[in-house]
């Protein structure tokens, strides 16, 4: 996999979706840290459903202590892990509000401070809120970087060194985006949707299949 084919990749999946972003739902950065906090281990389709009622309760750190660490659970229980994630939410806010002025902070350093909090949230909160390119590796990018050859690696922090050294810059905003859901709809875990892949001849992928259901 060299430079050339990486941006020819790029370049197809850009095509495709011009201007990529997170299917959670969210009006701001507080909105989208919570949502990716309890994503973890969820569908985004899942979290978007309780987020909907929540947010119009709580949607700022204020208002999410006010609600309270048992009223929380009413409104993720039917996410994976609820109390430890509504734990963690309430403590995060008073935390912003403390030690933040209610601010989500623009750091990697800071934000992974934060309960519920590691490195794939931070990239995803700089990423999609900010606009900094960083790139969050879940199970779906690690998959396809190691499957495609764009970046392999070991460890999700293998793949993202090497996805940040060899995206080229253009593309580095939108990779994490183009990846995480080229992997949900496309390049599945275990059946490959590889007869409708728009960069199926580009990937190196050894175990390729026309399936086009």
């Amino acid at each position: 996999m060299n430079r050339a084919k990486r941006t020819a990749i790029f370049e197809r999946l850009r095509a495709v979706d011009p201007d990529p972003t997170t299917e959670l739902d969210f009006g701001s950065p507080f909105e989208l840290l919570i949502s990716v906090i309890l994503s973890a281990q969820a569908t985004d389709v899942s979290v978007n459903a309780a987020t909907a009622k929540l947010f119009k309760v709580a949607n700022t750190p204020d208002k999410m202590l006010e609600l309270g660490e048992e009223k929380l659970q009413d409104y993720i229980r039917t996410i994976g892990l609820f109390r430890g994630k509504a734990k963690n939410i309430i403590a995060t806010s008073r935390i912003l509000i403390e030690q933040f002025n209610g601010e989500i902070p623009r750091d990697r350093e800071q934000l992974e401070t934060l309960p519920g909090v590691g490195r794939k949230t931070a990239n995803v909160v700089l990423n999609t809120a900010f606009g900094m390119p960083t790139i969050a590796v879940d199970t779906h990018i690690f998959r396809v970087g190691n499957r495609t050859k764009i970046a392999h690696g070991k460890t999700p922090r293998e793949v993202e060194d090497r996805l940040v050294r060899l995206v080229p810059e253009e593309f580095q905003q939108g990779a994490h985006h183009w990846l995480i859901l080229h992997g949900r709809y496309v390049c599945k875990a275990r059946r490959p949707l590889c007869g409708r892949c728009v960069i199926n001849e580009l990937c190196e992928y050894r175990h390729k299949n026309d399936d086009i259901d």
